[in-house]
């Protein structure tokens, strides 16, 4: 909740959930090397007349139902969305579900890597961008989002919210806010824990 970019965010989450019936989705936060250095990528979405066009956020969507589970939605999603396909995925661990007031989803991250080929090198990584859903790739050092200069607030207006301050990570000149920052908030602060032991 520190990175929510809405106030008493907690109480409008349970107000909602008792009255509706979300949708449910997941993301995936996915960590490869780049010249022996980890990097994720990020995706800027199309302009659309979706709550979250436009916006910087990690692959992912809907949930279907052929998916067996919210973890194959997460790698299926980035599979169609960044190119990667699901079987050079490596499942780490769920993070936190999210629900989303604006669009009435629930979001459930997850933490994923590509693990080094047979022989330890691993070919270059190549992303695909989903022509109808991504506008652009982003792909980002781990070591931006661990640096603590850049979280800050962004003063920012959207189809549901006017000239708010929101925290936000400064990521290779992007804004990233909302759910997207509060997934990355969480998984932030295990990659410190494992970095601190």
């Amino acid at each position: 909740m520190e990175m929510a970019a809405v106030k008493r965010l907690e109480e409008l989450q349970r107000s909602q959930l008792e009255a509706k019936t979300p949708r449910e989705a997941a993301t995936m936060m996915l960590i490869y090397s780049k010249h022996d250095v980890p990097y994720f990528v990020l995706i800027e979405r199309m302009l659309s007349k979706g709550k979250h066009s436009g916006q910087i956020a990690f692959p992912g969507g809907r949930a279907e139902n052929e998916d067996p589970d919210f973890a194959h939605t997460a790698m299926r999603e980035t599979a169609e969305e960044v190119g990667i396909p699901i079987e050079d995925q490596q499942l780490i661990r769920e993070g936190t579900p999210i629900y989303i007031p604006p669009s009435n989803y629930m979001v459930r991250p997850y933490l994923a890597f590509l693990p080094a080929g047979k022989h330890g090198a691993r070919p270059k990584v190549t992303f695909t961008p989903q022509p109808s859903e991504v506008k652009s790739i982003i792909e980002v050092p781990l070591k931006d989002l661990l640096d603590p200069g850049n979280i800050t607030t962004h003063n920012l207006s959207t189809s549901y919210m006017k000239n708010v301050d929101v925290p936000c990570f400064l990521l290779k000149d992007e804004i990233v806010w909302g759910a997207t920052a509060m997934m990355l908030s969480e998984f932030r602060k295990l990659f410190l824990e494992v970095l601190e032991n």
